[in-house]
């Protein structure tokens, strides 16, 4: 007969063990990634996930009167804010929300720089051109141009990427890769041509010309401008 061991709370014992590590090295910051991952909601839930309510009861615990002047931070990032727990973000606990918006021209610029020093860029490379070109895009975006520019220099055995493939990585990235093997008929490639032109006469006269427009099949899109 198997031996019978004692069930220990590896939860439980992890959540502490953060806690008092801390304490023993403050000043210091506890940070906590994806806290959405065990900080869901409570409410409205049938059955529920054990674990993941132990690790936030066990959270929440720690940090029920938790002063401030301990030296100790705690700091936690999600992406979607409204499904935490109530008690997450009452005061005291979670009470502070510091919202980090997509960054702007000069901070896509140093993106872009950043994740492309360890890739050999050509002279005819303009990244302020790309960082024009991506006002809708995040870090995660941007950081995946680069790799998909130097996915497409290798399909071409290049050595260096080009301002071509930077370009080609936007297309990408906002429309998937180039369906090739998909038909389009001449009267339905002339009506997407006729409604791509239109959007960029109208931002042409608005705004600025575009950077590019593009008619071809890209994954689930037909047609679309980017600027």
């Amino acid at each position: 007969m198997a031996a019978e061991y004692p069930t220990i709370n590896l939860i439980f014992l992890t959540v502490r063990d953060l806690f008092e590590n801390a304490k023993k090295s403050a000043p210091c910051i506890i940070f906590i990634d994806e806290i959405d991952a065990n900080g869901k909601s409570r409410d409205n839930q049938l059955g529920g996930n054990d674990e993941r309510e132990q690790t936030l009861n066990q959270l929440l615990s720690e940090m029920d009167g938790f002063d401030g002047k301990k030296g100790i931070v705690v700091l936690a990032t999600t992406n979607r804010p409204e499904i935490l727990d109530k008690a997450l973000v009452r005061p005291g606990c979670f009470d502070r929300r510091i919202i980090v918006e997509k960054p702007d021209l000069p901070g896509r610029e140093a993106i872009l720089k950043v994740h492309s020093k360890k890739i050999e860029l050509s002279d005819d490379v303009n990244l302020h051109e790309i960082a024009l070109a991506t006002s809708w895009a995040t870090g995660a975006d941007l950081a995946n141009m680069i790799n998909e520019g130097a996915l497409l220099a290798v399909k071409d055995n290049r050595k260096t990427v080009i301002q071509k493939d930077l370009l080609e990585a936007v297309e990408v990235v906002i429309a998937g890769k180039e369906k090739k093997d998909r038909v389009m008929y001449p009267k339905e490639r002339q009506m997407v041509a006729l409604a791509a032109k239109r959007k960029q006469s109208c931002q042409a006269m608005i705004f600025c010309p575009s950077l590019q427009l593009l008619c071809a099949m890209d994954g689930a899109k037909y047609g679309f401008n980017f600027f």
